[in-house]
């Protein structure tokens, strides 16, 4: 039986320690709703962007379609999507996911006015994510499209969405961009409003 001094135990906790952050370390960050995966496909260049997972967990991809990502880590969201992506290539695609700006937000930048909030935008936008908007003066539609970078080629611009929190689920409301058809472009956004561009492909 092998006796320990109080030096000894001071050593043995000290190994404990360490080899708890050990393990610690090794875990792989899950992903949460609100961050932001950047996605490259080596085979396909135009493919590469940046999505933002939804408060329902899931993100959007050209080809592969919807799919959850919340509580995986980058490197299981990365094979998901290298499954879904394949049946469009020759051989199995090469798939790069990173994380890039998380959800977790220092809690003195959380809010910085009472009449502040947020909303988001996802799909086929040049920066999708989550947009903060100062109550003062407001966002509409097209101005918060504008800040999240505009439309890319794949953009099915007659079928955008407005998904807006309603008690018992949501609104979806259409706005049609290149006819300015459905609700209008100047509509002020409100708390928790969620701007959808789909892709085209999806319509064809």
């Amino acid at each position: 039986m092998q006796i320990f001094t109080r030096g000894g135990w001071i050593v043995m906790a000290v190994t404990l320690v360490i080899l708890a952050d050990r393990v610690l370390a090794q875990q792989p960050y899950k992903v949460r709703a609100g961050d932001q995966l950047r996605i490259e496909v080596l085979e396909d260049s135009s493919l590469n962007r940046t999505v933002l997972v939804l408060p329902d967990g899931t993100i959007a991809f050209p080809f592969a379609g919807q799919f959850r990502a919340r509580g995986r880590s980058v490197l299981t969201i990365q094979a998901a999507l290298a499954k879904r992506l394949a049946p469009n290539f020759a051989s199995g695609p090469t798939v790069f996911v990173s994380a890039g700006k998380l959800a977790v937000v220092p809690k003195a930048e959380v809010r910085t006015t009472e009449a502040s909030f947020e909303i988001y935008a996802m799909g086929e936008l040049g920066k999708p994510g989550r947009i903060a908007v100062a109550g003062s003066s407001g966002v509409t539609l097209l101005q918060a499209i504008a800040e999240a970078g505009g439309f890319t080629r794949f953009a099915a611009t007659k079928r955008i969405q407005l998904r807006r929190p309603a008690e018992g689920g949501e609104q979806v409301y259409i706005f049609d961009y290149r006819t300015g058809g459905g609700i209008s472009g100047a509509t002020l956004l409100q708390p928790g409003d969620v701007i959808v561009v789909p892709e085209r492909r999806l319509f064809e």
